[in-house]
C-alpha cells in the first residue's frame, strides 16, 4: 500500500484527546451530557506532546440557557482542577491573554472572551480594591499581521513589566473531526503555541519560556476541507448501515429526521468497497491521508468553519469569561 508522509500536508490538530491518548487517560466522567476526560503525560509519553495536565469537556450545544448552565458549571469544576495541578495561590497575580485575530471571527475567541473578564489591576495599583478580588490584567497582542510585531515579543514584554505570578491563554483551535468544532474546550498547564493547528505556528508560550505558570483554553472553531471530506464519508457509510440494518422500520420514518449517527452496525468490508470502490478497501487513515495528499498540493484544503460562527463565538467568549472570573475572584 501507498504510503504518505503527512508531515508535509499539515495533518494537525491542537486536541489531545484527538490523537491516540486513550491509555494516558487518568479519569473521565459525565455530568448532564458533559463529558470530561482528564489525561496526564509525563516526559516519555510516546504522543510527542508536552508533559503535563490536559482536561477535555465536551458537549453538544451552549447555544441555550439549560446547556450554557450544565457546561459553566463542569468548567468551574475543571477550572479549579487545574489552578490545583498548577499550584495556582489565591493572592496569585493573573495575566489574561487574548491571542488571535479578532478581525476574523474563528480566530476571535480570545478577544470576545478579554470582554467579559474583571479587569482589577489598576484598582490594586491605587490601593482601591475589595479583599474578594484577585489581582487581574488583560493583554490582546493581536497578530503580526496587523502589528508586525510578533506576539510573543509583545507578550514577553508585558510579562516583564507587569511581572504577573502566572497567565491564562485563550485561544481559538484546530479539529481533525467535525465532531468536535464548537463542542469541545481543552484546558491544559502545558503552555501553548500560537497558531499550530493550522501550522504556523508563532512561538511557544510556555512555564519553560516565561519562568512562571501558563494556563491555556481553548476552543476548536475551524477544520480543514479534507476533514469534511473525510467525515462525510465516514457519515456516508453510517447512514447506508443504518437503513441497511433498519430497512422496515425506515418504512413509515421520513428519511431526512434520521438520527442514523446512532447506528452501532458497521458495513462489511466488502459492502464497504462495492459503495466506494478502491476507496471503499482502505483503512480510515489510509482515507484520510489520501484525501490531504489530493487536497493540499493544490491549494484547496481550506480551513473551514461554521455559518453560525458569529454567534457562537460570542457565547463562548461569555462562557469562559463568566467562568474566570468566578473562578479568580472567589476569595471571600
Amino acid at each position: 500500500m501507498h504510503k504518505v508522509d503527512l508531515a508535509k500536508y499539515n495533518v494537525r490538530s491542537d486536541l489531545i484527546i484527538e490523537h491516540d491518548s486513550s491509555d494516558y487517560i487518568k479519569e473521565s466522567y459525565q455530568d448532564s451530557n458533559v463529558k470530561v476526560d482528564y489525561i496526564r503525560l509525563d516526559k516519555k509519553n510516546l504522543l510527542n506532546k508536552k508533559e503535563g495536565d490536559y482536561i477535555t469537556i465536551s458537549f453538544e450545544d451552549i447555544t441555550d440557557s439549560s446547556n450554557f448552565s450544565k457546561v459553566l458549571k463542569v468548567l468551574n469544576k475543571e477550572l479549579k482542577r487545574i489552578f490545583t495541578l498548577s499550584k495556582i495561590e489565591n493572592d496569585a497575580k493573573c495575566l489574561i491573554i487574548g491571542l488571535g485575530n479578532k478581525k476574523s471571527t474563528p480566530d476571535a475567541l480570545g478577544s470576545e472572551v478579554l470582554q467579559n473578564i474583571i479587569v482589577t489591576r489598576h484598582l490594586y495599583e491605587i490601593g482601591d480594591v475589595d479583599f474578594k478580588y484577585r489581582n487581574v490584567a488583560i493583554f490582546e497582542p493581536n497578530v503580526i499581521g496587523n502589528t508586525g510585531i510578533e506576539s510573543k515579543d509583545l507578550i514577553f514584554s508585558v510579562i516583564k513589566t507587569i511581572k504577573p505570578d502566572f497567565v491564562i491563554t485563550i485561544d481559538s483551535l484546530a479539529a481533525l473531526s467535525l465532531d468536535r468544532v464548537q463542542k469541545t474546550i481543552q484546558i491544559t498547564n502545558t503552555g501553548i503555541e500560537p497558531g499550530s493547528g493550522i501550522g504556523n505556528a508563532r512561538g511557544e508560550i510556555s512555564k519553560n519560556t516565561i519562568g512562571i505558570p501558563v494556563i491555556a483554553i481553548g476552543v476548536p472553531t475551524v477544520v480543514s476541507s479534507a476533514v469534511i471530506v473525510n467525515d462525510t464519508l465516514n457519515y456516508l457509510l453510517k447512514k447506508i448501515s443504518y437503513h441497511k440494518n433498519n430497512y422496515q422500520k425506515d418504512k413509515l420514518v421520513s428519511k431526512y429526521n434520521i438520527n442514523y449517527l446512532k447506528e452501532e452496525k458497521e458495513l462489511s468490508a466488502l459492502e464497504k468497497r462495492e459503495v466506494l470502490g478502491l476507496v471503499g478497501s482502505l483503512s480510515e487513515e489510509e482515507v484520510k491521508e489520501l484525501i490531504f495528499e489530493v487536497l493540499n498540493p493544490i491549494g484547496y484544503n481550506l480551513i473551514v468553519t461554521t455559518k453560525e460562527i458569529d454567534y457562537t463565538i460570542r457565547e463562548f467568549g461569555k462562557l469562559i469569561g463568566d467562568s474566570l472570573n468566578e473562578i479568580l475572584h472567589e476569595k471571600n
